[in-house]
């Protein structure tokens, strides 16, 4: 059994991983960290992990990003690993983190699907060969029509696997609007789509010459990110202090 703390426990993606944790008879929510009350848990809720005394296995963060370096120091004071699913932390942030992971097992990646881990490990594997044939490579992804940022984080992540793969061969292009030539060879296109209700869609697209190659990713439901992070707990139980990824989890 796996203990765990649900940092921000009474958020919409917090009462997700709650829901998902009692359909799961390998892990247990021992208790949950929100600054918003108003939601009925089975498990005791505190304003401040400061003032959380239920012994755990591992932290899942959903949080706000303000909480995270708080989080961090108290994870490491009490030995606690933590999976860090937060987004939009700063460079300040992401070096702290990094420090505590030389004290405290810490996971975080840029995107929680077990899917788009594995997709990751597949574009790693199979870019060299497309590459050596002179195929060009393109990222479309598609968000919901709030979504802030653009490209995802998650079509950045897919360019950078597919780019160490090659000893940062290619260039990132973002916009072709403004220039009239010729693609070039050097060249990784991305594009952002945004409408409507989409949670999370992304093609990496591999055209050749007379033929071309897509791996696709569709995420129906915020729960796929959910599901990684309670996967991601059960892989941190007892790791010792190290920055770990969804890519160790999947192995």
């Amino acid at each position: 059994m796996v203990n765990i703390i649900m940092h921000g426990c009474n958020g919409r993606m917090g009462q997700m991983i709650s829901n998902l944790v009692a359909e799961d008879d390998k892990v247990c929510i021992v208790a949950g960290v929100d600054i918003f009350g108003g939601q009925k848990n089975d498990y005791p809720v505190f304003a401040s992990i400061d003032e959380c005394d239920v012994k755990a296995d591992v932290v899942i963060d959903f949080g706000a990003s303000k909480a995270v370096d708080n989080l961090l120091g108290w994870c490491v004071k009490n030995q606690i690993p933590c999976v860090v699913c937060t987004t939009g932390l700063s460079e300040e942030q992401l070096k702290y983190l990094d420090e505590c992971s030389r004290k405290v097992a810490v996971l975080k990646s840029a995107n929680m699907s077990l899917g788009i881990n594995v997709l990751m490990k597949l574009l790693k594997e199979s870019v060299q060969t497309f590459a050596d044939a002179g195929f060009d490579v393109e990222i479309v992804e598609k968000h919901h029509r709030m979504k802030l940022d653009a490209p995802s984080g998650t079509a950045l992540a897919l360019a950078d696997a597919i780019n160490e793969a090659v000893d940062e061969k290619y260039e990132y292009v973002y916009d072709r609007s403004d220039v009239r030539q010729k693609r070039g060879d050097k060249e990784l296109g991305i594009s952002a789509v945004r409408g409507g209700t989409i949670v999370g869609d992304h093609d990496v697209i591999f055209a050749g010459t007379d033929e071309v190659v897509t791996f696709s990713h569709r995420a129906y439901s915020r729960a796929v990110f959910g599901k990684g992070a309670i996967q991601a707990a059960k892989f941190l139980k007892g790791k010792p202090a190290g920055y770990y990824t969804m890519s160790d989890v999947i192995g």
